[in-house]
């Protein structure tokens, strides 16, 4: 399969010039009825039939998929909703007490800073790393996370879409005893993956943006070595091994972090649309995204250009007077991009599926 005929499986994609993955990214029509058809089979199926070993198998199958997808052992992941989900998730796993510190950055999206601030209320202090166009100074990270119990960054910045030196990070929190949580939501289908050469405690993402999978099928990666010592502030009979124990214990890894019944549509979805990056190659996409924000950033006049001049992944902004006025202008004209609080900028994102006219005419609306 090659990226344009990945395309042609889209429906959305079909009309008007989307360049909003970054966000959201619509999915193959074989995606959707993936998760229809695993609905279908566990609602239509017969009344003899276990339901619950018919969504655990579907389970089981999303999970090996992820895994292999991202370098990691199967048990180090779990299922989740979301990346704010999984972030929610090992927030509520610390025995938070007053004075415990939090690190994050000014880069975060919500999803990695509304658990923290809710724990501000508890007496946690949270630490805010300032950066510089979207690039950040170790020395400064260094002396953060001194003394914090856990440090939260993202792979790739939803403002400015630079990466992250994510190995440098974590081993810098590591020395400082520090758990590392990392939001990797716009690498997946976009760039390779591998979460064992990062060296963080945590990786939470989800499949609706670069995968194009469906909305709700998130998951997280958990280091084994610090699973054990996390006790999640929600249990289902999914986070134990025996529901009906007198003293039911956890799941081993990061199963524990699971709770109870969900749709088996989502995460079957993900697994179909997994399968689909794979096919063209994520090497392939990669260098295809490079090629295509090259020729974009190309045709920006330097000094509006708030992304790196280099390649750093498919997420491109532009600097803008009322940038929502101009996301509206250009819906006007079916191109669809996004507005941003911070920068004062308007976020193309553009991936492998994208075509050369798509981006030249991008370009044409924003510097016309």
């Amino acid at each position: 399969m090659t990226p344009l005929e990945l395309r042609a499986d889209v429906p959305a994609l079909h009309d008007g010039t989307y360049l909003n993955f970054g966000a959201h990214g619509p999915s193959p029509e074989y995606v959707v009825d993936a998760g229809a058809n695993a609905l279908a089979d566990h609602e239509y199926g017969s009344v003899t039939t276990d339901p619950y070993e018919t969504a655990f198998e579907g389970y089981d199958t999303a999970r090996e998929q992820i895994a292999a997808h991202v370098g990691a052992e199967t048990d180090e992941i779990a299922l989740t909703e979301s990346t704010t989900d999984g972030i929610n998730r090992i927030a509520n796993a610390f025995d938070w007490e007053p004075g415990d510190v939090v690190v994050r950055t000014d880069l975060e999206h919500p999803a990695g800073i509304l658990p923290w601030k809710r724990l501000e209320r508890e007496g946690v202090t949270v630490r805010v790393v300032e950066t510089d166009g979207g690039r950040i100074d170790a020395d400064r990270f260094a002396a953060a996370v001194e003394g914090a119990k856990v440090a939260c960054f993202s792979a790739v910045t939803w403002t400015h879409g630079t990466q992250l030196p994510v190995s440098r990070l974590a081993d810098i929190a590591t020395a400082a005893d520090t758990f590392t949580v990392v939001d990797a939501v716009q690498v997946p289908g976009q760039m390779p993956l591998d979460v064992t050469e990062w060296g963080a405690d945590a990786v939470v993402a989800a499949g609706h943006k670069w995968l194009l999978g469906p909305w709700g099928a998130g998951f997280m990666y958990v280091d084994r070595s610090h699973a054990e010592n996390l006790v999640p502030g929600s249990v289902g009979y999914r986070s134990v091994s025996a529901p009906t124990a007198a003293q039911p214990e956890y799941e081993p890894g990061a199963r524990r972090f699971e709770l109870g019944s969900m749709s088996p549509a989502p995460h079957a979805g993900l697994t179909e649309a997994i399968r689909a990056i794979e096919e063209i190659g994520v090497e392939r996409i990669e260098a295809r995204i490079e090629s295509l924000t090259d020729r974009f950033k190309d045709q920006i006049p330097t000094d509006r250009l708030l992304s790196p001049e280099t390649f750093h992944s498919g997420l491109v902004t532009v600097d803008a007077d009322e940038p929502q006025q101009v996301v509206d202008r250009l819906a006007d004209r079916d191109i669809v991009v996004r507005s941003l609080p911070t920068p004062d900028a308007v976020r193309v994102s553009i991936h492998a599926v994208s075509t050369e006219e798509e981006i030249d005419d991008v370009a044409a609306a924003l510097t016309t």
